[in-house]
């Protein structure tokens, strides 16, 4: 897999962290939802869950980038990367996804909904959660770098 490694950009990741408050505040606010990727999308996927604002928030995670790209392409050329994928590269990706899935159901939400929206809610439970996958994270990442010499 080739990979362009970019530069640090503090001020692209406080302006990204900003506006995904600023969209968890509003989905609470306006609609007294929890902005909690792994559960707004388990229910689309049930029958009786798909409501339309789940419908609107998953279509806007997954369009925005779409929409944004010409900006993007103007405001930084160098940033737009095209990865080539390896087979072995599509399994470790799928077996990746599948971790992080089970991870969510064990913990009963995902980073998005224990990270931004429990630990802003004071929520011990979710405080217990980030601990488990940050740390599941850092270990992770050592044993790879220990083991293959080769960063992620």
């Amino acid at each position: 897999m080739t990979i362009a490694w970019a530069e640090f950009t503090p001020w692209h990741s406080l302006a990204g962290g900003l506006l995904i408050g600023l969209a968890a505040s509003v989905l609470l606010l306006a609609n007294g939802k929890i902005a909690g990727i792994s559960g707004i999308l388990g229910n689309i996927l049930q029958r009786s869950g798909a409501e339309p604002w789940r419908l609107a928030f998953v279509a806007g995670l997954l369009l925005s980038p779409l929409v944004l790209l010409p900006v993007l392409s103007q405001l930084q050329p160098s940033a737009l990367v095209t990865p080539q994928f390896s087979i072995a590269d599509l399994l470790r990706l799928l077996a990746g996804g599948f971790l992080v899935g089970l991870g969510t159901r064990m913990a009963n939400g995902c980073t998005s909904g224990h990270g931004v929206c429990g630990l802003a809610r004071l929520s011990p439970r979710s405080l217990a959660a980030v601990l488990t996958f940050m740390l599941a994270g850092f270990v992770t990442v050592f044993l790879w770098r220990e083991s293959f010499g080769l960063p992620l």
